[in-house]
């Protein structure tokens, strides 16, 4: 669907369907962030969408599971994404920039962005399995933070005389928020970042005078 950018596209000739099941490993449809799994349902159709009778045989159904670090990388990648749409909308939004603003800085937000990276990045992961899921979040954060400065300062622009102490409460936020995420954000895997191949340090200099050195045949005598 990435690839289909028109509304004709994105609506026609559609064989493929997603649709995703939350669910914990005790049944519960809902749990806590570090309990939370997604499961993804793909359906494959016989014929396209739209088609001349409106049931159409499903002919192959794929599942993924997504543990909960995965999830909360989509769910962090959904985020940042809201952000930068907001931000870069023509023309300007201001009471959407500023709704999905307070959604990612407010104080008061519920399994918000700072529970997440406590409850991911707070520790290095025992299990080298998850490294690259952990580094993968790291990462998202670091963007989600420079997407949200990126909105406070888009909607400095667009707020009116009246919304200045809301706009300074904003950042307040803000500020508070990657005060608490910066030592998360920095710290990095040591793991993830050995070279894999270890080479030796040969000089520019002495590669070039032994490794490409013109020899001479040695002059017989006659």
């Amino acid at each position: 669907m990435k690839d289909r950018v028109t509304h004709f596209e994105k609506n026609f000739d559609l064989r493929r369907f997603m649709y995703t099941t939350p669910f914990t490993q005790d049944g519960r449809p809902r749990g806590d962030l570090s309990e939370q799994y997604k499961r993804k349902t793909i359906l494959t159709t016989m014929h396209a969408f739209p088609y001349i009778k409106t049931r159409i045989n499903v002919i192959q159904k794929e599942e993924y599971v997504l543990m909960p670090i995965e999830v909360a990388i989509e769910d962090m990648q959904k985020k940042t994404l809201e952000l930068a749409v907001a931000t870069n909308q023509v023309p300007p939004d201001a009471k959407m920039l500023q709704m999905v603003l307070q959604g990612s800085v407010g104080a008061t937000v519920n399994q918000g962005p700072l529970e997440v990276a406590q409850v991911f990045l707070a520790e290095i992961p025992d299990d080298p399995k998850l490294y690259r899921h952990h580094n993968k979040l790291r990462l998202c954060f670091k963007e989600f933070i420079m997407r949200c400065r990126e909105a406070l300062e888009k909607n400095r622009h667009l707020i009116t005389p009246e919304q200045k102490e809301y706009h300074k409460e904003l950042k307040k936020n803000y500020e508070k928020l990657e005060n608490s995420l910066r030592p998360m954000i920095r710290r990095k895997i040591p793991e993830l970042y050995k070279p894999l191949v270890k080479f030796n340090s040969i000089s520019r200099d002495s590669f070039k005078n032994s490794s490409i050195r013109k020899y001479e045949l040695p002059m017989q005598n006659s």
